[in-house]
Order: C-alpha cells, then sequence, then structure tokens
C-alpha cells in the first residue's frame, strides 16, 4: 500500500492512496481524514486502506492523476522525530573531520538525537538558508513510521511496529553542530526542518527487497544534477530499524505516528576504505560532510563546499525493475 498527504490549506493535508506505479491517487477521507488518524487508529483502519488500495489499482473507484509536487510529507507534522545512526561508516568519516575518535559502545549502542518534528518540508519545498557559513548539508536516509510501540520493546517485537517506510533529507547545518556538540547537551539549531518523500509505503510493496527490517536498495542522492550518492541502504547497517525502535522505546512508549531514521546511509569500499565518488566507480556518498573528510584524507583540505543558495539536492529509490518506490525528494537551496 502506498500513501501520500495532500496540501489541502490545512496543517496535516488529507490522505490520498496512491498507485503503485505513482501515477493515480484517491481520497481517503471517508476511512481517514489524514495519515495521523489512520495510524491513531491503524489496527481497524489498515484494511479499509488496503482494500481502497485494491481498487485503486484495478481502477475500480474514480483516480485523480497523482503529482508529486501537490503532496507534503506522508506526515506533515508528527509527534515524534527521532533519527539513529545505523551507518557506523558515516560515523567514522564525519567524527574524524571534528577530530573526534568513534567510542567502542557505539558498535552496539546506536546514537540518537530527538529532532524537531512540528514541522516537516514538503519533498519539493525548497530548504531556506539564513547563512552560508552555517554548512548546509543533505543527509540522504530512510525512516518508518510505527504504530503504537509499548516501553521496552524488543527489537524483535519491534519489527511488527513497522508499519511505513519513507525516504528523508535530514538537512544539517554543518558548520553550528561543533558548538552545540562542545555544549554536551546535543542538536537543536543545526538540525532544521527535514523533508520526507511524497509517498510513505507498507514494507510489503519492497517484497525481497525487504529483508531484516533493513531496505536492501541503493539510495540515489543527485547533487546539482549530477549523481553523488548511490550507497545501499542494505550494506554496512550496524543496526536495523527494528533495532533503532527498540532504542527509541527502551524507557518510554512510542505514540503511533513517530517516525524513526536511519542516519545517513553510507557504505565502505570493498577493502573497508570510505569507498569512492560515484564519478571513480564508487557508490559515492549520501551527504557532503563524507566526501570533504575524504578528500581532506587525500589531500590535507575539503575541496567540496556545502550547499548554497542555488544547489539542488535530489533524493529517490528504484526498483530493481527501475521504478520509483516512493517518489522524489527534489529541493533547492534559497537565501533566507
Amino acid at each position: 500500500m502506498k500513501l501520500a498527504s495532500f496540501n489541502d490549506g490545512s496543517r496535516d493535508g488529507k490522505l490520498v492512496v496512491v498507485s503503485k506505479d505513482l501515477t493515480r491517487c484517491c481520497a481517503a477521507g471517508l476511512i481517514a481524514p489524514t495519515l495521523q488518524f489512520a495510524l491513531d487508529n491503524w489496527a481497524r483502519i489498515a484494511p479499509r486502506l488496503e482494500a481502497l488500495y485494491r481498487d485503486v489499482e484495478h481502477q475500480a473507484v474514480p483516480c485523480d492523476r497523482f503529482h508529486e509536487r501537490e503532496a507534503l510529507s506522508p506526515l506533515p507534522r508528527a509527534y515524534q522525530w527521532a533519527d539513529g545512526s545505523a551507518y557506523i561508516n558515516h560515523v567514522e568519516l564525519v567524527r574524524k573531520a571534528r577530530g573526534a575518535e568513534v567510542p567502542e559502545s557505539f558498535y552496539h549502542d546506536p546514537l540518537m538525537y530527538q529532532g524537531g518534528s512540528d514541522g516537516f518540508l514538503a519533498p519539493r519545498q525548497d530548504i531556506p538558508l539564513g547563512d552560508p557559513a552555517w554548512g548546509c548539508d543533505m543527509e540522504g536516509e530512510i525512516a518508518c513510521i510505527t504504530d503504537d510501540v509499548p516501553m521496552g520493546v524488543s527489537a524483535e517485537d519491534a519489527a511488527g511496529h513497522i508499519k511505513l517506510l519513507m525516504l528523508v533529507n535530514d538537512v544539517s547545518l554543518r558548520g553550528l553542530i561543533p558548538g552545540e556538540l562542545a555544549k554536551g547537551f546535543g542538536f537543536f539549531q543545526s538540525k532544521p526542518a527535514s523533508a520526507f518523500s511524497p509517498v510513505a509505503v507498507t514494507p510489503d510493496e519492497l517484497a525481497e527487497a525487504w529483508a531484516g527490517n533493513v531496505i536492501h536498495l541503493p539510495l540515489m542522492v543527485d547533487y546539482n544534477g549530477q549523481p553523488f550518492g548511490r550507497a545501499n541502504a542494505g550494506k554496512d547497517a550496524t543496526f536495523s530499524l527494528a533495532d533503532l525502535i527498540a532504542h527509541a522505546a527502551k524507557t518510554r512508549n512510542l505514540c503511533g505516528g513517530s517516525i524513526i531514521g536511519s542516519g545517513t546511509i553510507s557504505n565502505q569500499g570493498p577493502e573497508g576504505d570510505p569507498g569512492k565518488p560515484v564519478s571513480e566507480g564508487g557508490a559515492g556518498y549520501s551527504c557532503i560532510a563524507e566526501i570533504r573528510m575524504i578528500e581532506q584524507i587525500g589531500t590535507g583540505e575539503p575541496r567540496t563546499r556545502f550547499m548554497q543558495a542555488g544547489d539542488t539536492v535530489r533524493v529517490e529509490m528504484r526498483d530493481a525493475a527501475g521504478h520509483s518506490i516512493f517518489g522524489a525528494i527534489e529541493q533547492t537551496v534559497v537565501a533566507v
């Protein structure tokens, strides 16, 4: 099943069911006015949405043309957005850039921060940037949306609470991060609003590409119209999405509509090295910070600048047949 939220002038948008090929959609208001309403009542509502999805696929109900530009993030705002760091290769590279070591505990106890969830950018909405010195970076990720998760859930049981999957551009302001972390109290100003893919999908839509609570497909990140990242989300994942849910729920319940992110998708090279850019035949990178670190290792200084006004980023994932699964996040940085 594929779901989206259209901009109807309200904060939470209106829920629509989208065809598998992302060409058609049908309003789901008679079943659930918003995606959050559906998640609050998932056991009762999901079967009805699935039935409508089948009708959309069989063209048994009136449908409208689905335009990704009309979609908000599937949850335009959420009760909770917690982003983990499942790909330790990314952590290693970024911490090297700050001159920091990776503690041994990071390999069995995931990192996680609480992001701002009161408003997300739409997948085609501009990224506002107040100052280029803030070091604007994109971070290509996957994320899941849960139903109600009980405190203390095991990773095994947490898997059953993964109801929907999405892509993420987790915008980061690298120039602000060191100062915030030096205070010992985590991210805040350095983590502005993120954007999610136009469509959220149930795990069964991924078929065999969904295994071990990880998506085994490349995440396609294009920067200024050129391939920048093709890292496979199923490789080099130290933690699964279920592991991250269990970590988040260790001391608290998670309400329906909680979003848990994977952190930046990052692959090692074939010899355990940091890997090569796409232009050199490698899997590339899902954020600018990684290639800057590799440049610094190789030449003594980073060459790739962080994003500035006019720069564009596109994040997408395609199935084995080359079809877009979630639609694409397409954003341009604008000065504000």
